[in-house]
């Protein structure tokens, strides 16, 4: 997955490094020239110094290729705009932003941001979670956004093909529920096969879903 994060702050800088080590490709854009010369340095990360609500920035940046857009400036009207932009002007499918006043999360919510975070905690597991791509994507939120129902199509290459649940890596609380295979349906045990184009959903908990991505060859672009 690719991700562009508006505001290299200490927010920016924690998101940043919890998608790197989840193999995540990052781009940070930032104002402050010294900043950024100290997030270049530290992260080894493209970072762009600039405006985020400049379209010359976001040209710059690369946006309209970017799977996520995230904005985590300490302004919420920035946050806002610079989501609006990159998902109507750069096609970005999914913009996350922050609201540091939790009053603004409705509003911010309802002028067009996919996603609206007022803490800072668990903000890459939201992200991880709320995008869907092309092999994964979320169906349901559960216990309050500690779990997920979410739907897996394995890809053509999938390196695992041909083997069986049962010697296939599942880390974490991982629970497969059911596999759909053309027009067959599939309650998986121990010894079902998964083959390429199986959907399968699966039960994953909070911090699992990125483990069971990294294992099974499918992070990222």
């Amino acid at each position: 997955m690719k991700v562009c994060i508006a505001g290299g702050g200490k927010v920016g800088m924690y998101l940043a490094q919890s998608l790197l080590a989840h193999r995540h490709k990052v781009t940070i854009i930032e104002p402050q020239e010294m900043l950024c010369r100290s997030l270049a340095d530290s992260l080894d990360i493209p970072v762009i110094c600039g405006d985020a609500i400049s379209f010359d920035t976001m040209r710059t940046a690369d946006v309209a290729s970017c799977d996520a857009f995230v904005a985590v400036t300490g302004a919420d009207e920035n946050n806002l705009v610079a989501c609006q932009i990159a998902k109507r002007e750069f096609g970005v499918n999914r913009t996350v932003a922050r609201a540091s006043n939790p009053k603004n999360r409705e509003l911010l919510h309802t002028l067009g941001v996919d996603t609206v975070v007022c803490g800072t905690d668990n903000l890459s597991h939201i992200l991880e979670r709320e995008i869907e791509t092309d092999t994964i994507r979320q169906l349901l939120s559960l216990g309050g956004g500690t779990a997920s129902l979410n739907e897996i199509l394995l890809p053509e290459n999938f390196k695992f093909a041909g083997q069986a649940v049962k010697d296939i890596p599942m880390p974490g609380d991982v629970i497969l529920v059911c596999i759909t295979r053309d027009a067959e349906f599939i309650i998986p045990h121990g010894n079902t096969t998964l083959l390429p184009w199986d959907r399968i959903l699966c039960l994953t908990q909070d911090d699992t879903l990125h483990l069971l991505m990294d294992a099974w060859g499918l992070s990222g672009k």
